[in-house]
């Protein structure tokens, strides 16, 4: 998906790859402004407490952190949506800086979808997904799953366009 092409890093997306990543990096977004919430798990996976036995010490580290850690996080999901076409499929380019911080992003993202959907590291995902389809194809699930899959892809994709 993801290849060099100079100083940059392309990829032809379809509309609807564009629509999907559009959506989970608003999603992001909102999750990190008007959804934030230290009680929801996902929050707690992008945000972890550094002093899990000293409540004191933690609620001071947010204090000076946090609001940093967060701004960042929505600039990076920023990255995403700055980068996407507008309406249709087409090229996506990305300089070092925006493919970096496009990989933290999808990181993000799939944190998120991981925690939503309980995905476990020793959880097969092709496994899981065929047990979903079995399932019920026109679950949820398994649309949740598939987007979870594809950032991964996109990711492993962007990744290793950046080390070649």
């Amino acid at each position: 998906m993801f290849r060099r092409r100079g100083d940059r890093y392309v990829a032809s997306l379809a509309v609807d790859e564009v629509r999907v990543l559009r959506k989970v990096a608003s999603e992001v977004v909102g999750l990190l402004t008007d959804g934030f919430d230290h009680s929801d798990p996902v929050v707690g996976r992008l945000f972890p407490e550094v002093y899990p036995d000293d409540s004191a010490d933690t609620a001071e580290f947010r204090q000076y952190t946090e609001g940093d850690l967060k701004t960042g996080k929505i600039d990076q999901a920023g990255a995403i949506l700055a980068a996407l076409p507008e309406s249709a499929g087409g090229e996506v380019q990305l300089d070092a800086e925006a493919a970096e911080a496009w990989l933290r992003a999808l990181n993000d993202a799939r944190l998120a979808m991981g925690v939503r959907l309980e995905i476990r590291d020793e959880m097969d995902l092709g496994a899981e997904l065929d047990e979903a389809v079995a399932a019920d194809p026109s679950s949820s699930r398994v649309f949740q799953l598939s987007v979870y899959a594809y950032l991964g892809y996109l990711q492993e994709s962007l990744l290793n366009a950046m080390i070649d």
